[in-house]
C-alpha cells in the first residue's frame, strides 16, 4: 500500500490534491530560491513517504502538509510586498544580450523608458 492507497475513499484524492496545491502555491513565491526550494521539498517529501502504510501516519502527514500549505500561503503574501530583481537563471529574464564574436554582455532592462 502507498500513501495514495492506504485509506480508501477521499484520502488518495486528498493526497493528490494537496500535492498539486503545494506545487501551485510554491510557484507564487517571488524569489527564485524560495520557489525552487518549495517545489523540491514538496516533491521530496511526497516521494519519501510514498510507501507509507499506517493509516494514522498517513493522516498525520496529510495534516502536516495542510499546515505547510497554510504557511506557504502566508509567506507568498508577505513576499509580494517586497520587490526583488529577477535572477539570470530565471526564465523570461528582463535584459538584452549583445556582443561581437561570441562575447556576451548583459544589459538590465530597468523599465525607465
Amino acid at each position: 500500500m502507498s500513501i495514495t492507497t492506504a485509506l480508501k475513499g477521499e484520502s488518495p484524492q486528498q493526497a493528490r490534491s494537496l500535492f498539486r496545491q503545494l506545487l501551485r502555491q510554491s510557484s507564487q513565491f517571488s524569489s527564485y530560491n524560495f520557489r525552487e526550494y518549495a517545489r523540491r521539498r514538496t516533491r521530496d517529501a511526497f516521494r519519501e513517504h510514498q510507501a507509507e502504510q499506517d493509516p494514522r501516519q498517513v493522516q498525520e502527514l496529510l495534516q502536516k502538509g495542510l499546515k505547510e500549505l497554510q504557511m506557504m500561503k502566508r509567506q507568498t503574501v508577505l513576499g509580494q510586498f517586497y520587490h526583488m530583481d529577477r535572477l539570470v537563471v530565471e526564465t523570461g529574464m528582463a535584459g538584452k544580450e549583445t556582443g561581437k564574436s561570441g562575447d556576451i554582455s548583459r544589459q538590465k532592462d530597468t523599465g525607465w523608458d
